[in-house]
């Protein structure tokens, strides 16, 4: 039997019995009220660094230990914690498992994991098995494999295990939640969304993010960043909350743009411009949900484009678009067939709630603010001892788009099923709710 069969049937086992308790372990987790959240971080290089900035501007937080492979990224995110009053953390650098040195300490409860993609299924295991819930950046995981691999390590462990999707809380997408779930646009039918973002330069700057981002391209025919824009989507469409998303088919086109700006940078002649590039530079995804709803997903990182998540919400009664302008139509209240402007005519009345009170603490914190709200709201969920908006089987939806749309794509636009990572309790769960700061 292979490791990971094994392991698998072992999680499984660990799940039958919280079943035959009568309570799944994951509730124990959501009833234990914290004051303090204590915690570790993993990988604190531009991303991570910028989620340290933001969690030292939470009074309920207590960041003890940080963990890099560069000592020196590691030491600066000491003189941050150091210099916002707080005690000056440990830190684990002794190479790229020593991070499981940091998931064994007894103070932490929390741990954040801010690595490279292929890392962050490795290191939210670890941490929910060694007690702590564990909040990774995106996508959570590269393979269905690894999804259930994080929805039944948090089954068996009784731990959270969240996807830190922020565009879950900007301005328009949180506006979006509200108006949707207050009626505003009738029943959802439809929705678009995508990640469009030159990232060229990056890829081919041998640094930073472009260290291992240009090689899942060369590897995978895929969308491989799905969560940004399909996240808000599937908060507003109750996605395993009443809804699932059912099936997928996906299209990808030439693979070109890569090749022709490393041409351009290194010279056409170079081994960077000869390169074998998997992912066409525009991956198309339909999926449809079990309400029957429609949902246009769009990868796109490697031509010349202005940055755009592609978020459009169609419902009975009238639609949101946020990209280029944020506008919005309704039936009955908009003149005609126009658009209206949707922070100018609606932000009044519509503004959620979250945004309306946290606006000012959010300036300057990163991505227009709504990096400090993602991480505020994690924590309030902790303190208050709430299942997070986004738990394990989102995360675990979210990122399987990039293994179907992977198959979809090898196998001329086959249809393939999204696993039911719930189980069947999709049936049961409560809506995100319009929550208060």
């Amino acid at each position: 039997m292979s490791g990971s069969i094994a392991r698998r049937e072992f999680l499984q086992g660990c799940t039958a019995v919280a079943a035959s308790l009568g309570t799944a372990f994951t509730s124990h987790a959501q009833q234990k009220k914290m004051t303090k959240v204590r915690i570790g971080f993993i990988g604190v290089g531009g991303r991570g660094t910028g989620h340290v900035r933001n969690l030292l501007k939470l009074p309920e937080v207590e960041l003890k230990a940080v963990c890099d492979v560069v000592a020196s990224k590691a030491e600066n995110a000491q003189n941050l914690v150091e210099k916002a009053g707080q005690p000056r953390p440990a830190i684990y650098t002794k190479g790229e498992l020593d991070y499981k040195r940091l998931c064994a300490r007894e103070d932490l409860d929390l741990i954040y994991v801010a690595t490279p993609w292929e890392w962050h299924v490795k290191m939210c295991v670890e941490a929910m098995k060694q007690g702590k819930h564990a909040a990774t950046e995106v996508p959570a995981a590269t393979s269905i494999e690894e999804c259930w691999e994080l929805v039944e390590t948090s089954e068996a462990t009784g731990r959270h295990c969240v996807q830190l999707e922020n565009c879950c809380y900007d301005r328009v997408e949180l506006m979006a939640l509200n108006m949707v779930r207050k009626g505003l646009l009738g029943d959802l039918i439809n929705a678009e969304c995508g990640y469009l973002h030159d990232l060229r330069g990056i890829m081919w700057a041998g640094n930073g993010e472009g260290l291992w981002r240009l090689n899942h391209s060369m590897r995978r025919n895929a969308d491989l960043y799905p969560t940004h824009g399909l996240g808000p989507v599937a908060m507003t469409m109750n996605i395993n909350r009443g809804n699932l998303f059912d099936h997928m088919v996906s299209m990808s086109s030439i693979s070109a743009g890569l090749n022709l700006f490393a041409a351009k940078k290194f010279g056409k002649d170079s081994p960077q411009a000869k390169l074998d590039v998997k992912r066409g530079d525009v991956v198309s995804s339909l999926i449809r949900t079990r309400a029957g709803q429609t949902i246009l997903a769009v990868h796109n990182t490697s031509s010349p484009r202005p940055y755009s998540r592609k978020i459009l919400l169609q419902g009975t009664l009238g639609l949101i678009e946020k990209y280029p302008t944020a506008r919005i139509h309704v039936e009955g209240k908009s003149k005609g067939d126009s658009w209206e402007d949707l922070i100018e005519a609606y932000a009044k009345e519509w503004e959620h709630p979250l945004w309306r009170e946290l606006e000012q603490k959010a300036r300057g914190s990163g991505h227009g603010g709504m990096d400090f709200i993602l991480n505020y709201r994690l924590l309030q969920c902790l303190t208050r001892g709430e299942a997070p908006d986004m738990d394990v089987y989102d995360a675990a939806a979210l990122s399987a788009v990039t293994a179907l749309s992977e198959r979809s794509i090898a196998n001329r636009s086959r249809s393939e099923d999204f696993p039911d990572f719930t189980r069947g309790r999709w049936r049961s769960r409560p809506p995100v709710g319009v929550v208060q700061a």
